[in-house]
């Protein structure tokens, strides 16, 4: 089985034909078929394809420099391709950078998973689209001002890793570049820019969740050795991995940067059913223990901190002809998800190793996780300086699940409700004073799926509910910031398998919508944030090779803040741009 132009196999078949996946060792999405395809045109320039962004709002920059090339051919179980990375000379006066990952590739071959550390810190997740035979390519831009710290550090080590084969089968090799361009920028949109983080223009789906106004004073990694990539691979509910650290006794804030993608059997873990079901019905998919999964983080033991990830869906997910040329929402820029530790420095300010663990409940093989500890330190203090921190309240954690499961035969259906709900406050006592810090959560997950007609036919319905509400008090109580992060990442499938007018072939029809929705509030100002995606699509399968097939794809990208909005909506039909239209006029609130 190999990938070519249009169409990888189909996630959903592995429970409608019981067709085993692949090895779920190999960082692969899932398994792929070849698209028949004859054509008598002259060879297409490459084509390029695109995650739906808005631009970035800087224009001249101060200096660029070329880092890392690289062509990833025969990369599997092979560690990153290192390169040395200094700043730019001192001629070149930079206050933001943006890194710029280019890829392409030609031929047949897997979508790949992808990450970019500096000195061990990761900076970039990231997938690579499927190639075809006339090629592809493309670039992802993300603004890294918020890793100053170590960008501005001699003499370290900027790590790619993309693990690839290549083989008479799988030609595709995957051409990467990655150059970081600085810019001196003082001011934009009349905000103060120490770093992306407040500045409304610039921020992404990773990076509007972040919940400091300035870039961080230290960046500790909490990841794996390397020699496999710096990411920990996870491959069951009882794998915990991490790193013991020990911060500065000046630090008075802490935030965990946490990154994340999930792979093989847990791919689609919002769409596996129960291990009964499959059992019951004697299948032999190892895609199951139901669709609750969970992002875990502790320190020493003790649960800090938790999320339910948004899922991404790969360039080879689902239907792969809904990601030509427009990937899914976060395919080339995966998202990282904050958790607030000030509450908990009492913990860490002792000048002892800690263990910051990292794990994924319910997990089965494998998952993809590392994380940044950014703390911001107190450089007023005299020496020896040490910051005073106490927890004041763990309050009493909220946990519930109730999972149900009905079904006869290969028809049925699945659900899952999870409800957490925490609230930690502790004070940090500082050269800016004595300042309480209280982090409230909210986290509600919901996911039914359904099976119909002899399990040909498969429904998902998903809605994830998260709210943080980070206040911090002075010593008399006045309130001096109060932010608000609201996401919602609703989430519906359905694929049928059919039969077809043609022999020893099936019908796959599929559709997908799904939602990034995000508000942000501090004090009296806000920012929004709403990406939908809505795909639907057909295929034609014999065996692994899919003989014809369709899609369109529609999304519709919404921003707005204080200073202004911007708004893009973009269509795509048949591996196609059919429509691209940007404004940044404000028109209904989101």
């Amino acid at each position: 089985m190999h990938t070519c132009i249009n169409t990888p196999f189909l996630l959903p078949l592995l429970f409608f034909t019981f067709i085993s996946p692949l090895s779920s060792s190999l960082p692969l999405q899932h398994h792929h078929s070849h698209f028949i395809k004859h054509t008598l045109s002259p060879t297409p320039p490459p084509h390029p394809y695109i995650e739906i962004t808005r631009p970035l709002p800087f224009t001249t920059p101060s200096c660029t420099l070329p880092l890392f090339t690289h062509n990833f051919a025969n990369t599997y179980n092979l560690p990153p391709v290192s390169v040395p990375y200094s700043p730019p000379p001192l001629n070149c006066s930079w206050t933001h950078v943006v890194l710029h990952f280019n890829a392409s590739c030609k031929g047949e071959q897997y979508d790949r998973i992808a990450a970019v550390w500096l000195d061990g810190a990761e900076i970039l997740r990231t997938s690579t689209a499927e190639p075809t035979d006339d090629g592809i390519f493309w670039t992802v831009e993300k603004d890294v001002t918020k890793y100053t710290s170590i960008l501005v550090k001699e003499n370290i080590t900027l790590s790619v890793m993309l693990e690839n084969i290549v083989n008479d089968v799988f030609t595709g090799v995957y051409h990467v570049s990655v150059t970081f361009v600085y810019y001196d920028v003082k001011n934009v949109t009349g905000i103060e820019l120490g770093s992306n983080v407040d500045n409304p223009i610039s921020m992404d789906v990773s990076e509007l969740g972040s919940l400091d106004e300035r870039p961080a004073d230290l960046i500790l990694p909490v990841s794996a050795n390397g020699d496999n990539g710096f990411w920990f691979r996870i491959k069951s509910e009882s794998g915990l991995y991490g790193q013991r650290v020990v911060i500065p006794r000046n630090a008075y804030k802490a935030v965990m940067e946490i990154y994340v993608s999930f792979h093989g059997n847990d791919e689609f873990w919002y769409s596996n059913p129960s291990d009964s079901y499959i059992e019951m019905n004697n299948l032999t998919t190892k895609r199951g223990h139901g669709a609750y999964r969970e992002v875990l983080l502790k320190i020493d033991g003790i649960l800090v901190g938790s999320f339910v990830p948004f899922p991404v869906v790969f360039t080879g997910g689902i239907n792969p002809l809904f990601w030509e040329p427009v990937v899914s929402t976060g395919a080339f820029d995966l998202p990282s998800y904050d958790i607030d530790l000030t509450p908990f420095l009492e913990v860490l300010l002792d000048d002892k190793a800690h263990f910051l663990r990292l794990g994924v409940a319910d997990s089965i093989p494998f998952w993809l996780v590392d994380g940044n500890l950014h703390l911001w330190v107190d450089d007023n203090c005299a020496l020896p300086c040490e910051v005073q921190a106490q927890v004041l309240d763990y309050g009493t954690p909220k946990f519930n699940i109730e999972q149900s499961s009905s079904f006869r035969g290969l028809d049925g259906s699945f659900e899952v409700e999870m409800k957490r709900k925490s609230e930690v406050s502790g004070w940090v006592n500082s050269t800016s004073g004595n300042l309480t810090t209280i982090v409230s959560r909210e986290v509600k997950f919901k996911n039914k799926i359904k099976f119909y007609l002899n399990g040909t036919e498969k429904r998902v319905r998903q809605n994830v509910k998260e709210e943080t509400i980070v206040s911090v008090l002075s010593d008399t109580g006045i309130t001096i910031s109060r932010t608000t992060m609201k996401k919602i990442y609703p989430l519906s499938m359905t694929t049928k398998n059919l039969p077809s007018t043609e022999n020893d072939t099936s019908l796959m029809l599929t559709d997908l919508d799904h939602e990034w929705r995000e508000k942000k509030s501090i004090g009296g100002s806000s920012i929004s944030l709403i990406i939908q995606q809505k795909c639907s699509g057909w295929m034609v399968v014999q065996d692994h090779d899919v003989l014809s097939g369709g899609a369109t794809t529609e999304q519709t990208y919404s921003y707005r803040d204080e200073v202004g909005c911007y708004s893009r909506i973009v269509s795509a039909a048949n591996g196609t741009l059919m429509n691209d239209t940007a404004s940044s006029l404000c028109a209904a609130s989101l």
